[in-house]
């Protein structure tokens, strides 16, 4: 494998590209190697495959943009590893107590029972990050080839079949220009190409229009996890206790809750708020500020220190919102292909369990020499065998049985319990979440209420920039704003009077600002782009959908540790 100059720019060539070093593409990439190599001890010289792997990853390193809660059930990492537990893996601490509490303003309720289908014993906290890290370890080693700090951009088709991914330039200017560093992206072609760049990914985005792969299917929906993890003063007596939280700080209206996981030394806080709301002065980060003032959550965090801050956007539309996840020389899988439980509020098994999938159908097509849609199919087949669609079908309604608000979501759980996955219809149907945002004029809410109800410094609170600060986030600044608005006008004018510039809330690091200027004559909007976490969310929540997340300068972003 080497790389070839052209006129235009280098182009790498490769077998088999994988787009993004989270647990789906890592996953699959060792699983692949494991099967050529078992492939390649079973028949003649002459047969034996020499395949080139690839991961290419927009972080500066691998794990720095992985986040998720997280509690790990190790499903996937047994049939991946299946002595993981003689190795070096980075499993925090397995789950010894699992609550569901109710809250109120100042009280809480315990849940008398959990259900077995959302128990966590026999389940791992985590640090995402530090997975990823280990696993990308296990990847290098096996001979496939990382490359931290490349953005993919652009897929490259020839005809109608993907041949590859461009990866983005470097050393352009904030005037668009390219200044004395510059150097070209380079094409990387392949064989067969697995987006696995996580929930609302750029060239995820570009396979979905370009295929037509939502044809036939309900549209995604999200939520935004807002984290925090929590150095405590001593090794906590209750390592494994794992908390989640249904109520305040959220109306019964709005989907969510908080969770508390105890790692022994540390502490993982975080709120997942749902991307279909119809507050538009909700402030997930803010909503964190507040669920930490409750005397259950406060009690838990005396004499700790912040340590880490991040935020990301959930895939939560469920089996209904599945994009079709072959094509003509590629797939789609984990969070790029919508594989998380809701329910359960996990993605990570599903994820890998992708990856794997996806890998024994790449095995197929090498055998073949053939990576066309029918080729690749059977990648599908697989998938609907696997324990992970059988998961993903008993969970099915879960999401969109909040629709009505937390209780009518609580009897349809209990029915979708029941009924193995049905409740009270099959499908419950839904819409794009933004389109669920109310105007002001349609919804009567105050913005103080929820903004000013606490004060920073106040019960360990934080405002965006500070937590920013936290994220150890870092772009290049001079380089083109990656947040594309098709239309400012629109923001500062009809937005403001429909909306209230709901950007400036759902936005969990203070990117978006309507300020005056410079003659403060009119607001205008203000980018600090600088800022940004990569939740996407402002790409899913805009009530418009004229803001375009595009991917900046490889390795820009945050540098998450223990997220």
């Amino acid at each position: 494998m080497g790389f070839k100059v052209s006129s235009a720019r280098e182009k790498l060539e490769v077998d088999i590209l994988f787009v993004g070093a989270g647990p789906a593409c890592l996953s699959g990439a060792l699983h692949l190697k494991n099967l050529l190599e078992n492939h390649n001890q079973r028949v003649p010289s002459a047969e034996k495959l020499e395949v080139s792997i690839a991961i290419i990853e927009k972080g500066k390193d691998i794990g720095a943009h992985i986040l998720s809660g997280a509690v790990l059930d190790p499903i996937a990492l047994r049939e991946l590893i299946p002595d993981y537990e003689q190795t070096d893996v980075p499993l925090d601490v397995p789950v010894s107590e699992d609550m569901i509490y109710y809250l109120t303003g100042q009280k809480h309720f315990r849940l008398p029972f959990i259900p077995p289908s959302i128990s966590n014993y026999g389940n791992f906290i985590i640090s995402l990050n530090r997975f990823v890290q280990w696993l990308g370890k296990r990847v290098e080693a096996n001979g496939i080839d990382l490359f931290p700090g490349f953005s993919g951009t652009k897929l490259l088709f020839e005809g109608n079949h993907l041949i590859g991914v461009r990866t983005g330039d470097k050393g352009i200017g904030r005037n668009k220009k390219p200044g004395s560093s510059y150097e070209p992206g380079v094409d990387i072609l392949a064989k067969a190409v697995v987006l696995g760049e996580g929930v609302h990914g750029s060239l995820t985005k570009q396979a979905i229009k370009h295929f037509n792969l939502d044809q036939g299917k309900f549209p995604q929906i999200y939520s935004i996890g807002v984290k925090e993890v929590w150095d405590l003063p001593s090794t906590s007596d209750i390592p494994g206790q794992v908390i989640h939280t249904l109520g305040y700080p959220l109306k019964h209206e709005e989907y969510g809750g908080g969770f508390i996981y105890n790692m022994g030394r540390r502490l993982s806080l975080g709120l997942v708020v749902g991307l279909n709301y119809k507050d538009p002065f909700l402030d997930p980060h803010k909503e964190l500020q507040r669920l930490k003032t409750h005397p259950l959550i406060a009690s838990r965090l005396k004499g700790a220190t912040l340590a880490h801050y991040g935020a990301k956007a959930l895939p939560e539309g469920g089996y209904y919102s599945l994009p079709k996840s072959y094509f003509d020389g590629g797939l789609i899988i984990g969070d790029s292909g919508g594989l998380v439980n809701s329910m359960r509020l996990k993605g990570i098994h599903l994820a890998m369990k992708s990856g794997m999938l996806a890998a024994e159908t790449l095995l197929h097509g090498l055998l073949e020499q053939d990576f066309s849609e029918r080729t690749l199919g059977i990648y599908s087949s697989l998938f609907k065998d696997s324990w992970a669609c059988h998961e993903l079908y008993k969970v099915r309604n879960f999401h969109q049985g909040f629709e009505n608000g937390l209780l009518m979501g609580m009897l349809n759980t209990g029915i979708q319990m029941l009924t193995g996955g049905r409740g009270w219809k099959d499908p419950l149907g839904h819409c794009q979440g933004h389109l669920k945002m109310r105007k002001l004029s349609e919804y009567s809410t105050d913005r103080s209420v929820r903004h000013n109800s606490i004060k920073n410094g106040e019960a360990k609170s934080f405002d965006k920039v500070t937590s920013v600060y936290f994220s150890g986030t870092k772009h290049e600044e001079d380089q083109p704003s990656h947040l594309l608005i098709a239309d400012p006008g629109i923001c500062q004018e009809r937005c403001a009077q429909e909306f209230g510039n709901p950007c400036e809330s759902f936005c969990p690091a203070k990117v978006y600002e309507i300020i005056s200027d410079q003659n403060d004559q009119k607001k205008v909007l203000h980018l600090n782009p600088s800022n940004c976490l990569h939740c996407k969310t402002c790409e899913i929540m805009d009530p418009y959908q004229i803001i375009t997340w595009i991917p900046p300068e490889g390795g820009g972003g945050p540098n998450y540790i223990n997220l």
